[in-house]
């Protein structure tokens, strides 16, 4: 059985102190992560198939999870990263703003209450925000944690 594989971008700007960036993450959606807030946010992802190639996957993503089209220019390879479930998050770096008050998210069905044969509908990302990278390094999930390490030295050469 091959990992499952997902795609996203780590959209950054310059921001907070002088000479500082910013990255936008977004607060993942639905009950579980409804009382969580530092190691419950993620960069905008989700999966691809084998037909797909990751930077495609990347800005689709992008766009169904905060309802917007990925910001114009180069997306900058960062590697991948091995979630403990096996999942393989192949990330992008973009240099670009985005008005994370205006997002209109993507949303999955899920049984909720668990075992209740009640399927309700969730936002996959109940609200965006801009972080510095300190503040991000604290609010994003551990898995993707080596993405917001990498970003500082693919900035500076």
């Amino acid at each position: 059985m091959m990992a499952t594989r997902s795609a996203g971008v780590v959209l950054h700007r310059a921001g907070g102190v002088p000479g500082g960036v910013e990255v936008l993450l977004g607060h993942m959606g639905g009950p579980f992560w409804a009382r969580k807030d530092d190691a419950a946010w993620s960069i905008p992802k989700g999966e691809y198939g084998p037909d797909e190639e990751p930077r495609a996957a990347a800005a689709r993503e992008f766009a169904e999870e905060l309802g917007a089209p990925l910001p114009a220019g180069p997306l900058v390879e960062l590697g991948e990263v091995r979630l403990s479930g096996g999942k393989r998050i192949t990330a992008f770096a973009l240099a670009a703003d985005f008005d994370a008050d205006a997002i209109v998210p993507g949303v999955f069905t899920m049984e909720w209450p668990p075992r209740s044969g009640t399927q309700r509908e969730f936002p996959e990302i109940d609200r965006a925000a801009w972080f510095d990278l300190d503040t991000a390094r604290r609010k994003i999930t551990k898995g993707q944690l080596p993405l917001l390490d990498r970003l500082p030295a693919l900035l500076a050469g």
